[in-house]
């Protein structure tokens, strides 16, 4: 309380907020220095060397504060999986390779219940299970999101016939007109998807100035069908339909052949083309032993065995007979595929085209701790990648990508005056991923502030109950909007 004996003025504090003396690193103007920084309202209102006043100060000397990392690909969209990307420093997660089936019910259903940002992608799968009749199966990953993989059989490896793909364009462009933020393509998933139906549905996204995030058709090392031969594929759409494409988690997806599929991209960049990929710092992928991704012949295109197939709740290696029984199953039953040396997701994490996406499911350590064990491995341990190439990867990219879609996205992944106020404050000396294989929701460490829209949801490295900033992110694009813009 302050007594005023002489007729004073008692000055209210400037800022809502004041983060005071942390390292600030903005990666768009390369700022890397000791600042204060004062939040008003949801947004950034000054950058300073000078101290600032605020309602509440947060004394970040010692500590680097970011922009929050923004996930692309992260399938767990549920309030406890929400709060271990929170302490993981993620301020916006999207379901975008997978997509959803309802974009109007995936978006209402968390309006004013999510402690961080949300948004996902139209699902290419889930309108092909629509065209073929078929009933949707319940989400595993939250209420309205991503489908699970369907088990193998016509919707995923028969070809459309002319009115079922009809009927899936008619779908998938009701869902992007809904807000959706592109189309999400799992053609693993679904190989009975023809080339034809592919570049009809790149010309959909196209038309309506959204990218396609794509799985692509393929992670094999024998021709045809290679992963580079699916890369070619997803290429050549883009091209021909002037989509932009985002292709996911190129670690997984080309394995060995990742510095290859890395050159097309490359590549195809520099002659105009919009393209884009993500990587996630972990050697084992996930998918569902039920689905078109183990038909016959898996061993022989990926160069792995049974044992190389692994049951994440008990760490069981399969053999045949326990391979045969799960496939068999129709309930989609996620195993971990050990495919991926260390040295091929080190050298796809730290390759400058890469963004940093989870790929996040539940039952994957990745979806609690990709972003923290970024900042532990390749950043402070390995040393090879700085502290601002890192948030460039989980920051700045992501929003780039995301600015073609909505001009919403040009107030995030930055840390600049009029910026949405959408902040990590870490400890870099203690940030860690937790999570492993037999514990997949251990929440990293490290984290000691996270803000989304200028509410504090981390505190002291703790999440406070009943703050719900979360916004969801929509399409909202014009061709005024993306007249003559390029992805850097």
């Amino acid at each position: 309380m302050v007594i005023c004996l002489t007729g004073c003025r008692v000055m209210a504090p400037s800022y809502d907020i004041v983060l005071a003396g942390g390292r600030v690193i903005d990666p768009e103007t390369s700022l890397d220095a000791i600042r204060n920084v004062g939040i008003r309202g949801d947004s950034i209102a000054i950058i300073s060397a000078a101290p600032l006043t605020g309602r509440r100060t947060i004394d970040a000397r010692n500590l680097v504060v970011a922009p929050g990392f923004i996930d692309l690909n992260q399938h767990a969209q549920t309030d406890s999986a929400y709060e271990r990307m929170a302490l993981d420093g993620v301020t916006m997660a999207l379901e975008l390779e997978r997509g959803v089936s309802d974009i109007r019910r995936f978006i209402e259903g968390r309006r004013g219940r999510t402690i961080i940002h949300y948004g996902a992608s139209a699902s290419h799968l889930a309108a092909r299970v629509l065209a073929w009749n078929q009933t949707l199966a319940p989400s595993i990953n939250g209420p309205d999101a991503g489908i699970p993989s369907p088990t193998s059989g016509p919707v995923t490896n028969d070809a459309a016939s002319p009115e079922q793909l009809r009927t899936m364009l008619d779908t998938l462009q009701s869902w992007v007109r809904a807000g959706a933020l592109g189309i999400g393509m799992g053609l693993e998933y679904s190989p009975g998807s023809s080339r034809h139906e592919v570049i009809k549905v790149f010309h959909l996204a196209a038309a309506h100035h959204v990218p396609i995030f794509l799985h692509a058709r393929s992670s094999a090392r024998v021709d045809p069908g290679s992963s580079i031969d699916a890369f070619n594929e997803a290429i050549g759409a883009a091209a021909v339909s002037g989509a932009a494409l985002h292709l996911a988690h190129v670690n997984s997806t080309c394995l060995r052949d990742s510095p290859e599929c890395l050159a097309m991209i490359a590549g195809a960049r520099a002659r105009g083309l919009l393209i884009t990929t993500e990587a996630y710092p972990y050697t084992a992928g996930m998918a569902a032993i039920s689905s078109a991704l183990f038909d016959p012949g898996w061993q022989e295109k990926r160069g792995i065995t049974y044992g190389d197939i692994e049951l994440p709740e008990s760490g069981e290696r399969l053999t045949r007979e326990t391979f045969d029984r799960h496939h068999a199953s129709p309930v989609a039953r996620y195993v971990l595929i050990h495919m991926n040396p260390p040295e091929v997701v080190d050298r796809a994490i730290v390759d400058s085209l890469t963004a940093i996406a989870s790929d996040g499911f539940v039952t994957h350590p990745r979806g609690a701790g990709s972003h923290a064990r970024v900042l532990a491995r390749y950043v402070r341990d390995q040393k090879t990648m700085t502290m601002s190439e890192a948030i460039r990867k989980m920051a700045l990219l992501p929003a780039l990508i995301l600015e073609r879609i909505t001009p919403d996205a040009r107030r995030v992944g930055r840390l600049q005056r009029g910026s949405a106020a959408d902040i990590v404050v870490f400890d870099e000396r203690a940030i860690q991923d937790v999570a492993t294989y037999r514990a997949p929701t251990a929440a990293s460490a490290g984290v000691r502030y996270l803000i989304v829209a200028g509410i504090v949801v981390v505190d002291n490295g703790s999440v406070v109950n009943g703050r719900f900033p979360g916004r969801p992110l929509v399409r909202r694009t014009s061709t005024a909007d993306l007249a003559g813009r390029r992805i850097p």
